[in-house]
């Protein structure tokens, strides 16, 4: 069971109560998400939150994406898991801000928790601030942390039907990242059934196929990442 948003096997006799509960940390955090929001917007701070199953490759590609665009556009993390610095060691060593939030029995990070982050971190006008939610495709997509865009990575070595199982994830996401297609050759992947059953879900979402640690697509990942640089699309948008 979750700690945070009290998800888990549902208790018939405490089922309204819960409800209630739900309802009322949802409102919550979608409060503190519209002060997140507008904050950011003022700053001129372009957040993007990156979701996932665990080991998709999100660390890998922040990793990379940092890397490959430090001198020429400013980059900063707000690194969620449950546990552990290991992920906040490993974009610390490119060079970039971070701050890790750990969740301890918590699935997913909130509004909360990204405003506290982004204090300690004070990202840069102009910077573009990347959220790596803990891993999991059920919580996280239920919290809007007052990101401006929502990226969902997912891996070939995952089951192409996962935007099926999971559709409210890739419901309110802006673009599906599929990472590791170098391992194409090697794993039963269908890609073209994986982007329609996501197209199910959001008909306009976008796709890339790209491979982080080979470099496979990431120019038109970081074109992405530039065109809503420049324009701050989604910066009014709400996530439902």
């Amino acid at each position: 069971m979750c700690g945070t948003c009290g998800c888990g096997p549902e208790v018939t006799t405490e089922a309204t109560r819960r409800v209630a509960l739900e309802i009322d940390l949802l409102a919550k955090n979608d409060d503190r998400a519209v002060a997140n929001r507008r904050w950011l917007a003022d700053n001129d701070v372009l957040a993007v939150n990156l979701m996932s199953s665990p080991g998709s490759g999100k660390t890998t590609l922040l990793e990379r994406t940092i890397r490959d665009l430090g001198d020429h556009l400013s980059c900063a993390v707000l690194e969620g898991d449950q546990e552990t610095l290991l992920d906040a060691e490993r974009i610390g060593a490119t060079g970039a801000p971070v701050v890790q939030i750990n969740t301890g029995a918590g699935c997913h990070l909130d509004a909360e928790m990204v405003a506290d982050g982004v204090r300690r971190l004070a990202p840069e006008r102009g910077s573009v601030l990347f959220v790596e939610n803990v891993g999991n495709l059920v919580c996280p997509a239920l919290f809007d942390l007052g990101e401006a865009a929502r990226v969902v990575i997912m891996s070939v070595t995952e089951g192409a039907d996962k935007p099926l199982k999971y559709p409210h994830m890739f419901r309110t996401a802006d673009l599906m990242l599929v990472n590791k297609v170098d391992l194409l050759p090697h794993v039963e992947f269908d890609v073209a059934h994986c982007v329609a059953h996501a197209r199910r879900a959001r008909p306009d979402v976008e796709v890339l196929e790209v491979s982080a640690t080979r470099g496979d697509g990431l120019g038109a990942w970081y074109d992405w990442l530039r065109h809503r640089r420049i324009t701050g699309a989604g910066r009014g948008r709400t996530f439902s």
